[in-house]
This record gives structure tokens, C-alpha cells and sequence, in this order.
């Protein structure tokens, strides 16, 4: 794997996407007043004939998808994170439970958001869209996953959440590493037979630091990119449990029912390796720059570099 680029926010990914996906007819966006910020905006300018805005009503936007999913539409739904657990109730009843395909992108996740604070900053959405039966859940690391993985879901034949972040991160693909990406199949960015570190979302690029930092000492680290939470690369896992002495989990987002969680389940069953988790404790955000915040809650490369060495010791 190539060192890590610039690059932009997952969001921008989801938005180009979508532009891609405007060749098929059946492609409608759906929007709850927030299009600027999750870049459904650019669907629309191009395509305002197969939009629909709906203000802030998010409720009432998961419902109208769900309409479109019924007659034949593939429905691109989107506002924050944090707003579409208003329609959550929604997305169990009006789109899961009927089985309608509904895809449903929730922007500005996580403590990363930053200065907008803890109610803005969604610390709950992954482990609230996990326990929906049937329901894909997606955390893209980069704006060239975050893109690969969106045109996918054109093909995908259960309803969605995907979580995109607000701030650039560095790229861990190039135009064409990103191909070779598969909903519901990790993706490895190094390997190494000591440690495992499991990360999604803006955590990807602080465990390939991590895993830098801990090459120094002698210490190899394998990185997997677990972009799709649900459904999990169980086939991986068991891999790294032979492989690896332990595995260190990354994740922003609260360390309760998410990335960590979903592998600590899995583990728990096959048994194997000791598990560290490096995540949002039980508590809410604060406002902040997302290098601080970072900080605060322990979820840098440095505390997954201590959680590696804590595991080994």
C-alpha cells in the first residue's frame, strides 16, 4: 500500500457519487435542507427534476423514500448523522421492516465534526443503524472510498446507512486501489504479525500512524480498513485472530455498540485473542477543533499505539 495522500471528506466522496449514479433513471435524491453540507447539492443542481427537499423534516424524508423504494426508485437520502436518528423509528418501520431499499447517508459524524459540539456530534449512529435487521452499515475512511462505495449500493439489495465525515482526512486509496473495495469486505492497508488494528472512518488514518510508530520498535501491525460495520468481515477476523497476538479496535464513535462491539461479539463466539477498544467512552462530545476533541476523548494514534503495547505487554 502506497503512504497516505491528501485528499478530501467522505462527504465530498458521497457527493460525486452520486453525480456517477444520475445516469440511471431510477436514481432520486432526497434532501432535509442540508444538501451544502452533505454534497447532495450537486445531485441537485444537475438534476433538480428527480430531487425533492423537504426541509427539515427528516421523518417525513425517510417516509417519502420510502414511497420512491416501492415504486421502483432507488431513493439517496441524507442530512447529519445526528438528524437521522429523528427518523430512526422511521427507518425501522417505513423502510427495514418492509424491506424496501432505501439508502440513507448521515454527514458530519463523529467527534471530528468539531466546533459544532455535543449535540451536533453523533456518537450512537453506527450502533443505532447495527441493531436494525437487515440494515447495511458503511463508515468510509476517504473521499475516494467514501465515492466507490456509494456507487455500489446502485446494486446493493438491502437498505443503508452510510456515515461520512465533514473534515479532510488523508487518502488511503488512489483511483485505483479504491476498485478493488467490497461492501462487506474489509480491506487490508498493511500487514504485519504481532497486532491487528481495526478501524473505520477518520480512525484509518491514525492506525496506519499508529502502526508507523510501532514498526519503529519492531512491531508489526496489520491495519484493516473494516469500512462496512454491518455486514462484518467475520472471514477477516478469524484470519487476524490466527495471525495476530491481539487485536485494538478504532473507531469515532462511542466504544458502546459500534466497530468494537460488533468485533468483540464475533470474537466472543469464535474465542481466540485479547481485544482493545479505542473509541469515545460513555460520554457526550464537547465543542472543540477535531485535533483537540481527538485528544480529549483518547481516540489518536497515540492511545491506539498504547492500547497496541498494553495488549503485547
Amino acid at each position: 500500500m502506497s503512504a497516505p495522500s491528501a485528499g478530501g471528506a467522505s462527504r465530498d466522496g458521497y457527493g460525486s457519487a452520486l453525480l456517477r449514479l444520475a445516469s440511471d433513471p431510477r436514481v432520486v435524491v432526497l434532501e432535509a435542507d442540508l444538501g451544502k453540507s452533505t454534497k447532495s447539492c450537486l445531485f441537485r443542481e444537475a438534476n433538480p427534476e428527480r430531487t425533492v427537499s423537504l426541509g427539515i423534516a427528516e421523518q417525513n424524508m425517510i417516509l417519502v423514500a420510502a414511497g420512491m423504494a416501492s415504486s421502483g426508485k432507488i431513493p439517496f437520502a441524507s442530512t447529519f448523522a445526528i438528524f437521522t436518528e429523528r427518523g430512526f423509528e422511521q427507518v425501522r418501520n417505513g423502510v427495514a421492516r418492509p424491506g424496501l431499499v432505501v439508502h440513507l447517508c448521515g454527514s458530519h459524524g463523529g467527534i471530528h465534526t468539531g466546533t459544532d459540539g455535543s449535540s451536533a456530534q453523533s456518537i450512537e449512529d453506527l450502533a443505532l443503524y447495527r441493531t436494525i435487521p437487515g440494515m447495511t452499515v458503511i463508515h468510509p475512511c476517504d473521499d475516494l472510498s467514501s465515492e466507490e462505495l456509494t456507487i455500489q449500493l446502485l446494486d446493493h439489495d438491502k437498505p443503508s446507512y452510510t456515515r461520512t465525515a465533514r473534515n479532510k482526512t488523508p487518502r488511503m486509496y488512489d483511483e485505483e486501489s479504491c476498485k478493488k473495495l467490497k461492501i462487506g469486505k474489509g480491506s487490508k492497508l498493511r500487514e504485519g504479525s504481532d497486532v491487528a488494528i481495526i478501524a473505520c472512518g477518520v480512525m484509518v488514518s491514525e492506525a496506519i500512524r499508529a502502526a508507523e510508530e510501532l514498526s519503529k520498535d519492531g512491531i508489526g501491525a496489520t491495519v484493516v480498513d473494516m469500512h462496512t460495520i454491518k455486514p462484518l468481515d467475520t472471514e477477516l477476523i478469524d484470519e487476524l485472530v490466527r495471525e495476530c497476538k491481539g487485536i485494538v479496535t478504532a473507531e469515532d464513535h462511542s466504544v458502546i455498540g459500534g466497530l468494537g462491539s460488533a468485533v468483540s461479539e464475533h470474537v466472543s463466539y469464535t474465542g481466540g485473542v485479547p481485544i482493545r477498544m479505542v473509541g469515545v467512552t460513555d460520554r457526550f462530545g464537547e465543542s472543540g477543533e477535531p485535533g483537540e476533541l481527538m485528544d480529549l476523548m483518547g481516540i489518536t494514534y497515540r492511545d491506539i499505539l498504547d492500547s497496541c503495547n498494553s495488549l503485547l505487554s
